[in-house]
């Protein structure tokens, strides 16, 4: 009860929304050459997307997992309207991939990629018009054939390159699995320029999302898992390890909640507006919004589900009443209307009985009150494909986030957002090496007596990544005012800019 009090307390206290009056989400469908990620058990989870800008004309291209089939790169061929070409290089035309996650390695100022797969994991270096090659033995980076369902990364202090997290799904050589056969969490940190032997982070409980922040906002990120009750059955529960010199687990003592659930993926933003990250988590069932509690002085995340009206817990078209399964979550704000919203893929697993066989994805638009209501059927999203992961970014720079969706036994789906809404505004950040984007960065965006915070991450999700602008929503706003937290501590100062461009901001 008293959560419950606190959470409307939290929604009556949320700014007051810059478009009292915001338009309805609409998208269309983009046509594209099919692409279907496919296979066996071992696909059943994954099903990336990464969404980057591979060849320098500021558009970002679509690399897709295919499982068992080859992955494919989309040239972004974007002018007067989304337009996508297929162009996949030999090094990226790989079998077994579950997922990848652009970021500059090796800080040339050319995004890289981290591949997951179903196999050996690879790290590809970027050499610019979307060529690509294998890092090589310098890199010290060795990956053995695990299946990787999950990544995330950030620059350790005085690090010349990334921290490495990937996430492993079900140990396939245990005789006495697949239950309770979860596999370790591996983590690559880097000495010099090199990377270490991994180490292993366990128990590990069938990680499918993970994502490093630093929700103390001291500089530091820590890492957060998301875990599948389906395998790991009892025992588990969702983890954050601190990334001490040696890792740890948060206990209860240190205030972390333990909350068993069959976790998918994970979104990251701050929405009720005190600066520090809220979750949405995708899960078997009902969805879960956690919302942080500072007052609390440890990593204490407190549900917020039924409050927010966040659960979609069910499909909301169709006559399939059975439970959503849910995968890839995002925040956006799709209508530019300064309130973020959260988009959720959605499908059944393959044949499992008891979820939803008709499970349309959901779109969740924030209301004025801080709650959310399900538009995905007025929007255009509502399909009935078996969603796994996906990409909200603006993919033709037009200030309103498109959206690409990867199927299981379907063809990758692309959608225009056309909605007639809001002012905008797209920040990137150029930092020196070796963090050219500037991971860890913390951007925030005024307008008016709204302050958006928005913390730079690899990593949530489902399997999917995105490197490049963030997107700003204004409302009725026609202009913003921008200052960033760099990794290093420095803050920036207020700047003005005009709505509907492209800022970029170096420290």
């Amino acid at each position: 009860m008293v959560a419950m009090w606190r959470s409307l307390v939290l929604l009556l206290m949320l700014p007051v929304p810059l478009l009292a009056e915001p338009a309805p989400p609409r998208f269309t469908p983009v046509a594209i050459a099919p692409h279907v990620y496919d296979g066996g058990w071992e696909h059943f989870v994954g099903g990336g997307v990464a969404a980057f800008d591979c060849d320098g004309d500021a558009l970002p291209e679509l690399y897709a997992a295919g499982g068992s089939n080859p992955a494919s790169l989309f040239r972004n061929r974007s002018r007067s309207g989304l337009a996508f070409e297929v162009q996949t290089p030999a090094e990226l035309a790989l079998t077994g991939v579950t997922g990848a996650y652009p970021l500059d390695i090796d800080g040339d100022g050319l995004l890289d990629l981290a591949v997951l797969r179903v196999g050996e994991d690879h790290l590809l270096r970027g050499l610019g018009d979307c060529r690509f090659e294998a890092f090589g033995a310098a890199l010290g980076f060795v990956s053995e054939a695990h299946w990787s369902t999950a990544f995330s990364a950030t620059w350790e202090a005085g690090q010349s390159l990334p921290t490495l997290a990937f996430g492993t799904y079900v140990d396939r050589a245990d005789p006495a699995g697949p239950f309770e056969a979860c596999d370790d969490t591996l983590l690559y940190r880097p000495e010099g320029d090199r990377y270490r032997a991994p180490e292993r982070l366990s128990p590990g409980f069938c990680a499918l999302s993970m994502l490093f922040s630093d929700w103390r906002r001291d500089g530091r990120a820590d890492l957060r898992v998301s875990n599948d009750r389906h395998y790991y059955v009892r025992g588990g529960q969702e983890q954050m390890w601190a990334m001490e010199k040696t890792p740890r687990l948060y206990t209860p003592e240190d205030g972390w909640l333990p909350y068993s659930i069959w976790g998918m993926g994970i979104a990251s933003r701050d929405v009720t507006g005190d600066g520090y990250p809220d979750v949405y988590l995708t899960s078997m069932g009902d969805q879960k919004f956690q919302e942080f509690d500072p007052a609390a002085g440890g990593p204490t995340w407190r549900d917020a589900t039924y409050a927010r009206g966040t659960t979609a817990h069910r499909p909301h078209m169709g006559s399939d009443g059975r439970p959503s399964t849910g995968w890839h979550a995002a925040f956006g704000d799709v209508n530019n209307d300064g309130r973020d919203d959260i988009f959720v893929a959605k499908g059944n697993v393959e044949q499992m009985p008891d979820a939803a066989m008709e499970d349309p994805n959901t779109l969740l638009m924030q209301q004025a009150d801080g709650s959310f209501a399900e538009r995905a059927g007025e929007a255009g999203l509502a399909s009935m494909a078996r969603a796994r992961g996906a990409a909200l970014a603006d993919l033709d720079n037009d200030g309103r986030l498109d959206l690409a969706v990867v199927n299981r036994r379907a063809p990758l789906e692309i959608y225009e957002n056309v909605t007639p809404a809001g002012h905008w505004l797209l920040v990137g950040l150029a930092a020196p090496a070796p963090n050219t984007a500037g991971i860890g960065s913390v951007i925030e965006v005024r307008a008016g007596d709204q302050v958006q915070t928005r913390e730079v991450t690899i990593g949530g999700g489902h399997a999917s990544g995105h490197a490049g602008l963030q997107h700003f929503g204004l409302g009725t706003a026609d202009r913003a005012e921008i200052r960033v937290t760099w990794p290093d501590g420095k803050v920036s100062a207020w700047q003005s800019w005009q709505a509907g461009q492209i800022v970029t901001l170096s420290p």
